[in-house]
């Protein structure tokens, strides 16, 4: 009987898919979830409960809350009651989605089962802040035992009727997911449970800080699943952010271990699965509430060896910043190459080899910047500082690009850097050379860029984040430093040196 709910949900998605443009899912930030995903993120949920009542924000064609449907009628111990709360607004997917919905309702009736499903045709964002707050005028609304949702992929317009709405209702998001996760979790019982699919850029970096937050202190984790490649479990909607699944638990306590698992697509079967304390994910000392995906022992190897470094840029009397060269804004006063009047730009085409070599030959980004009352402010005296990429390709063998600003090779004053480069620098002045040599050594090294993919899912590395990062003392940096001559050493020295720093302070 079960299958006559699921038997069709993967034939309605492509269906949909087929009809409608790429484009235009895109803008929305639709993408409807796979019938195999869909099965996985239903199992999660974990507590039995007599009178269901499910969430689904952002519906789609319904294979999530269907999906969970169907796992719950094929239970030994079904529940007496199911109740489905459906949110979509997309007139252009709302006949696949009461297809899906009658489809439920007739399974559950050959199993017994009152079942009462509610297709919401509203704005979820504008009924869930309505239904979330309770103030002397308005009673509480209407609490579910279960979330399960995967929400539009989309970033907030700062201006937007959304943005000042969400803002009032002290949810501070720039991306339409963390909302809708954000009020599904406000939306829950005592004890509910939500099981999401979201890109994983909001486990690091300040633009999800508040959400991360608000999220771990009101519900505990539980579970989080990782996909080993992108592109195999939104392969036919050409998805191309990481993407992760997660279930919460509406509790105060959090548990003392957590599940981590893995898998290369949506075979789920093959996954990779290990238990974790909960505290190597989630320290319970870091304000910011970053999270750790700790997938296998190597990613434990590399916690245990990175802790070997204690400091932290405070500690060591540094600061990094983002470039304050913004080039489009600067455009007037950039120039393709040096001339009277004029100091060093440097953009990450300028690292070469573990230095900046400027002037760059290539003659895609400008070399230098005229120094005039306007532009002052954007520039910095001459000294040593470490330079490391913003972005960074996916294909990039490292997350992590560091390279040393020496300005015994560029002779000049003062130096602008651009908005793709963060850098190191001690109170907007250099470092010492040697100090200079070995923090960019440390930053190359292997242990360092798999630490930072631990927690950081995107190809951003933000000043933010760097700041996070443990680093080695400074008695330790300047040992490390010696090693850098006029050149980087190769990848393989640079582990061996910092492995031995490593080992020598475990």
């Amino acid at each position: 009987m079960t299958i006559e709910i699921t038997n069709t949900l993967d034939a309605i998605r492509k269906a949909y898919n087929g009809s409608s443009c790429r484009s235009e899912r895109s803008k929305i930030g639709q993408f409807l979830t796979p019938l195999n995903i869909a099965m996985f993120m239903a199992s999660l949920f974990k507590r039995e409960r007599k009178n269901v009542r499910i969430l689904d924000a952002g519906a789609g064609a319904g294979s999530l809350f269907a999906a969970y449907v169907e796992t719950l009628v094929s239970r030994k111990h079904r529940p007496i009651s199911i109740y489905v709360a459906a949110y979509e607004n997309d007139q252009r997917i709302l006949s696949y989605l009461k297809e899906t919905m009658k489809r439920c309702e007739s399974t559950c009736k050959s199993a017994g089962i009152p079942f009462h499903g509610e297709i919401r045709e509203e704005d979820f964002i504008t009924a869930a802040i309505a239904q979330s707050e309770e103030d002397l005028f308005n009673k509480q609304g209407e609490r579910f035992t279960h979330a399960i949702l995967n929400p539009p992929y989309k970033k907030i317009n700062g201006q937007s009727a959304t943005r000042r709405m969400l803002n009032a209702a002290g949810i501070e998001v720039s991306n339409l997911y963390a909302a809708f996760v954000w009020l599904s979790a406000r939306l829950l019982e005592n004890g509910g449970e939500l099981v999401a699919i979201t890109p994983r850029s909001f486990c690091n970096g300040p633009y999800f800080r508040r959400f991360r937050v608000a999220l771990l202190n009101m519900m505990s984790l539980c579970h989080i699943h990782m996909f080993e490649s992108r592109k195999k479990a939104f392969g036919d909607d050409d998805v191309l952010q990481e993407n992760v699944i997660y279930h919460l638990v509406r509790e105060e306590q959090k548990p003392e271990r957590l599940t981590i698992s893995s898998s290369e697509g949506s075979d789920f079967n093959k996954s990779k699965i290990r238990s974790v304390p909960y505290n190597i994910v989630v320290s319970p000392s870091d304000r910011d509430a970053f999270i750790h995906l700790v997938v296998n022992d190597a990613d434990n190897l590399v916690i245990d060896k990175i802790v070997t470094f204690a400091a932290s840029l405070a500690k060591l009397g540094m600061v990094v910043s983002t470039g304050r060269v913004v080039d489009f804004r600067a455009r007037q006063y950039l120039r393709p190459i040096a001339e009277e009047g004029t100091v060093p730009l440097i953009y990450p085409c300028h690292f070469i080899s573990g230095f900046v070599r400027w002037p760059s030959e290539s003659g895609k980004k400008p070399n230098a910047i005229v120094v005039l009352p306007q532009t002052e402010e954007l520039l910095l005296p001459t000294g040593y500082y470490v330079l490391t990429k913003r972005f960074t390709a996916k294909e990039e063998r490292r997350r992590v690009v560091a390279a040393i600003y020496d300005p015994n090779k560029v002779g000049a004053a003062y130096v602008g850097f651009e908005n793709h480069v963060n850098y190191f620098h001690t109170s907007g002045k250099g470092l010492s050379a040697n100090l200079a040599k070995g923090l960019a050594l440390y930053l190359n090294s292997s242990i360092f860029d798999q630490y930072f993919r631990l927690f950081s899912g995107h190809t951003q590395v933000n000043a933010t984040d760097l700041r996070k990062m443990p680093y080695p003392s400074r008695e330790q940096l300047l040992r490390i430093g010696a090693h850098v001559k006029d050149y980087m050493p190769d990848q393989a020295m640079i582990d061996k040196i910092v492995d031995k720093e490593c080992a020598a302070h475990g």
